[in-house]
């Protein structure tokens, strides 16, 4: 049963000493998720939010959120072009803990709505950059992972195996993907520092520009395609912006990081895929297998849009959104709402079975739950029929 307003509260005064409350509410996105979660302001009008996990899955994001927002020192933060929440306090309740965050200002858009305006769009690639620019070093003493070039690859092809092993990955995407991991070009980049799990709910924007981004559960040294790839499958008509001032406030320093990108935004019809069959829903699957089938069309239909650039001539991100935009609308925009202060809906059986098949048990009643929430998956489907605000 979900905690009340007044609960969570009652909570948020153990957690921080002296608050003196003068009003809560649930901070609440209508549905149960990952957390319960309450806005909560005291007598001098300092806003703050309480969030306790509903889960194992939810504590260990918890955990992991809270270990990377004390890697961002001041100093780190100090590089950053927008605010990231500061941790207040915590409570023990009932075997987990509630944590009090500072409330960040702003508000927060579908992508779609973030890349229809060439002035947030802008604002978005330049503060993905400012993360992907923070010197590294931290990340190891704080003790977060650190992937090298050839470990995302290995991870790309892990992935790939499981999903052929299902049975139901097309041939050819098989091949499409294949000759993406196997060609060395494709993986000759410099791992930066990533957010882990940007999504356009990770983001708060005020007066047109980036103001605050949440969710940094996934903080690590890793592939920056990885926090991209979600702007390729957004339909609004200034997402290039964002991916051309990303690339100016880099400098262009990876040539081939639009081509991982949408091998990753594609590779997410395959986590799908995995989650529906590790959870033994076929319904995930059926849906799966439909969006699969929709993006061997599309694939067949743009042979001169490779990912591997050894196949063919590179892609603009012009030509990418033109292909992902013939792409069945189902197969689009997977966000992980776990970024949000609101109880985020609950992906977590998503990603853990992406990442090993042997959680389908414990994954298969939120994977239930989530599907019948809204109205689409893993690139687009899987993200509204779970996500919508």
């Amino acid at each position: 049963m979900a905690r009340t307003q007044l609960t969570l509260a009652a909570l948020a005064t153990s957690a921080v000493p002296g608050l003196d409350v003068a009003y809560a509410r649930k901070h609440s996105a209508g549905a149960h998720g990952l957390f319960d979660s309450a806005l909560v302001i005291d007598k001098a009008g300092r806003a703050l939010i309480i969030r306790v996990p509903t889960s194992q899955s939810a504590e260990t994001e918890q955990s992991a959120d809270l270990v990377a927002l004390r890697a961002l020192t001041t100093g780190n933060r100090s590089r950053l072009p927008f605010d990231v929440p500061e941790y207040v306090g915590q409570t023990p309740i009932q075997g987990t803990r509630a944590i009090v965050y500072e409330l960040l200002a702003g508000d927060s858009f579908d992508a779609d709505a973030l890349t229809g305006h060439e002035g947030v769009s802008g604002s978005i690639g330049r503060a993905i950059a400012a993360i992907h620019s923070l010197p590294s070093a931290f990340i190891g003493t704080a003790g977060l992972p650190q992937q090298s070039a050839e470990e995302c690859r290995k991870d790309a092809i892990d992935l790939i195996d499981r999903a052929a092993n299902t049975g139901y990955l097309p041939a050819a995407l098989l091949r499409r993907w294949e000759q993406a991991t196997d060609d060395d070009a494709l993986w000759q980049f410099a791992p930066a520092v990533v957010h882990g799990a940007m999504s356009a709910d990770c983001i708060l924007i005020t007066d047109d520009a980036v103001s605050g981004i949440l969710g940094w559960s996934g903080l690590a040294v890793g592939d920056p395609a990885r926090d991209l790839h979600w702007l390729l499958a957004a339909r609004g008509n200034a997402a290039e912006v964002a991916i051309t001032s990303y690339s100016t406030a880099r400098q262009g320093s990876d040539s081939h990081i639009t081509q991982r990108a949408m091998l990753y935004a594609e590779l997410e019809l395959a986590r799908w895929l995995l989650h529906g069959s590790t959870s033994h829903d076929q319904t995930i699957v059926d849906d799966a297998v439909a969006m699969l089938d929709g993006l061997v069309d599309t694939v067949h239909s743009h042979t001169q849009q490779p990912l591997s650039p050894k196949t063919g001539p590179i892609m603009s991100v012009g030509d990418v959104e033109n292909m992902l935009d013939h792409m069945p609308h189902a197969a689009r925009d997977y966000d992980q709402h776990a970024a949000m202060h609101t109880d985020s809906y609950d992906f977590s059986g998503l990603t853990s079975d992406a990442d090993s098949d042997s959680d389908s048990d414990s994954d298969s009643d939120e994977a239930d739950s989530d599907d019948s929430r809204t109205g689409a998956t893993a690139a687009d489907q899987a993200a509204r029929r779970s996500a919508s605000e």
